[in-house]
C-alpha cells in the first residue's frame, strides 16, 4: 500500500466504498488524515465500520471542514447530473478528487523521480498497459501495475525511483485527476463511448487529451480524427510526442504493418517484433497496441531485442481475444471485454471463419458498423437483452439464432463449428455490449464461458474419440 502522508492532519471526505474506495480510505488513514467515509450503499457503509473506518452520513456533515471530496470513479460530475456528494462539495468549495490524483500528489511530493507511464484509449488500453508491464518485467526491471485494469493505484508497493508505475486510467479516472503528468502518457486511440457521462464526444475527448498534455513525453496514436487532432496539437505545442499507428506509416514513432512492428527515428526504420506467428497479439489492433508498447519501452531504455522477446512471450490479457480452449480445428476464444461494436470489431477482424456469441446490455449504436465484418460470420448466437436488436441488425446477413443462456449459446456454436469444412473454426466470445443484464461484470461473463468452453471442448473430443 502506498501510504498518503501529504494529507496528514487533514479532514477527507471520501464517497465510494467499493474496492478502490476501501483502499484509498485505508491509504488515506495510514498517512495520517482524518476520514470520513459513506456510500449510497447500506451493506457497503457496514463493510467499512467493520474495517474500522469512520462512516458519517455526508449529506448532512458540515463540508466547509473537509480539505476534499475524494469520490470513486463512477460516481457522476456532471452527466446525466451531478452527484449529491459532488454538489455538496462544490457549494463548500472544496475539492473534488480520486485515488490517482491522491496517487499523483504522493509520488510528487516524496519520489517524483519514479518513472510513471499513464495509458488510456476507448479501446485496446488494458491489454497495452499489460503488455508494457510484462516486456518491462521480462528485461528485469521492477513493475507495479494497476488503476483501471484491475488493482487499485493506492494498492500498489511505495514508491522507489526504480520502480516503474504503469497505471491504465479510464475517462473517469482522468476526470478526476486535475494534477495528471505523467512521465509518459499514451493515448492510444478515441471512438464514441461513455457518452451519457461526458455528454459529447468532444468533452470526451477533451478528458482524455489531458493524459499527453502535460506528459513529458506523449505517445499518440493518429488512426482515428480526433487522437490525430490530439496528436497535432501536442507536435505544435513543440512538446515531445510519438506518433503510433497500424498500419501506418509515421514520421516518429511506431506502427505495425503486416504483422511487423516498425520503430521510426531520424528517418530509420527497425523492425523491432514480427506478431504473425503470435496467437496473443493476434489482429490489426494488436499491432496498435505493441505500436505503443514499443515506443514506451524504447523510452525507458529497452534495446529493440529485449522489446522483441518480450512482446513473444506475452501470454494475453485475460478476456481480451485469449484462446481457451481447443478441439480439433475448433478455437474457442474468450473476448468478453469487448463490450461495444468499436472493440467488437477487432475480435471478428481477427479470424475468417466465425461462430460469433454476441449480445448483452446494448449500448448505443448497435452493431451497424460491423457490417463488413459480417462475411467473415458463419452464423450468430445471440443471447440477453440485445438479441433482437442484433437478430434484426443481421437479417440478410447471417443466420441467427437466440438462446437464454450463455452455455446454451456455447454448446450449439460448438457443434455447427465442429462440422465446418475449413482449417480453423472459431467460437468467439465477442458481445459488442455490456454484460449487466445477465453478469455482475465482463469478468464474470468471461469466466462462465471459459468453463462453458472447457466443457465444449471436452465433449467434442469425446465424440470425436468414439
Amino acid at each position: 500500500m502506498i501510504p498518503v502522508h501529504h494529507l496528514a492532519g487533514k479532514d477527507i471526505a471520501l464517497f465510494g466504498l467499493g474496492g478502490s474506495g476501501l483502499v484509498t480510505a485505508r491509504a488515506l488513514a495510514a498517512g495520517g488524515a482524518r476520514v470520513d467515509v459513506w456510500d449510497d450503499n447500506e451493506a457497503s457503509v457496514a463493510m467499512a465500520e467493520e474495517l474500522g473506518l469512520t462512516a458519517i452520513d455526508l449529506r448532512d456533515a458540515d463540508m466547509s471542514r473537509y480539505a476534499a471530496m475524494v469520490v470513486a470513479p463512477g460516481v457522476p460530475l456532471t452527466h446525466p447530473t451531478p452527484h449529491w456528494c459532488v454538489v455538496r462539495a462544490r457549494q463548500a468549495g472544496i475539492p473534488v478528487i480520486g485515488d490517482v490524483e491522491l496517487f499523483v500528489n504522493e509520488r510528487e511530493a516524496l519520489c517524483p523521480a519514479a518513472p510513471f507511464v499513464a495509458i488510456t484509449g476507448t479501446n485496446g488500453k488494458s491489454t497495452t498497459t499489460a503488455l508494457i508491464s510484462h516486456v518491462l518485467k521480462e528485461c528485469g526491471m521492477d513493475v507495479q501495475m494497476g488503476g483501471n485494469i484491475g488493482r487499485p493505484v493506492l494498492d500498489l508497493e511505495e514508491f522507489t525511483e526504480d520502480r516503474v508505475y504503469v497505471v491504465e486510467m479510464s475517462s473517469y479516472q482522468i476526470d478526476l485527476t486535475p494534477s495528471l503528468a505523467p512521465d509518459i502518457g499514451v493515448m492510444m486511440n478515441l471512438s464514441p463511448d461513455h457518452l451519457d457521462r461526458h455528454g459529447s464526444m468532444e468533452n470526451y475527448a477533451s478528458i482524455k487529451e489531458r493524459i499527453v498534455k502535460a506528459a513529458r513525453l506523449a505517445v499518440v496514436g493518429v488512426d482515428d480524427e480526433f487522437s490525430a487532432a490530439i496528436a497535432q496539437r501536442r507536435a505544435e505545442s513543440g512538446e515531445p510526442v510519438e506518433l503510433i499507428s497500424c498500419p501506418g506509416p509515421v514520421g516518429c514513432g511506431v506502427y505495425a504493418k503486416d504483422g511487423k512492428v516498425i520503430e521510426v527515428f531520424d528517418e530509420e526504420q527497425i523492425v523491432v517484433a514480427d506478431l504473425s506467428s503470435s496467437n496473443t497479439l493476434r489482429g490489426s489492433h494488436n499491432g496498435q497496441n505493441a505500436s505503443a508498447a514499443v515506443a514506451v519501452c524504447a523510452a525507458l531504455g529497452l534495446e529493440p531485442d529485449e522489446i522483441s522477446r518480450g512482446l513473444a512471450s506475452f501470454p494475453g490479457l485475460a478476456h481480451r481475444l485469449m484462446p481457451v480452449a481447443e478441439a480439433g480445428k475448433v478455437l474457442f476464444v474468450n473476448d468478453s471485454k469487448a463490450t461495444n461494436a468499436e472493440a467488437a470489431a477487432h475480435g471478428l477482424t481477427a479470424f475468417d471463419r466465425i461462430y460469433w456469441i454476441a449480445g448483452g446490455r446494448p449500448k448505443g449504436g448497435g452493431i451497424s458498423s460491423l457490417k463488413a465484418c459480417f462475411p467473415k460470420v458463419v452464423k450468430a448466437y445471440l443471447i440477453g437483452e440485445a438479441a433482437e436488436e442484433f437478430e434484426q441488425e443481421l437479417a440478410g446477413f447471417v443466420e441467427t439464432h437466440k438462446f437464454g443462456s450463455l452455455k446454451m449459446a456455447v454448446d450449439a456454436a460448438a457443434r455447427d463449428a465442429a462440422r465446418d469444412k475449413s482449417s480453423e473454426a472459431v467460437v468467439l466470445l465477442s458481445p459488442a455490449c455490456a454484460s449487466f443484464d445477465q453478469f455482475r461484470s465482463f469478468e464474470i461473463r468471461g469466466d462462465v464461458f471459459v468453463n462453458a468452453a472447457v466443457a465444449a471442448a471436452k465433449m467434442l473430443k469425446d465424440e470425436g474419440a468414439r
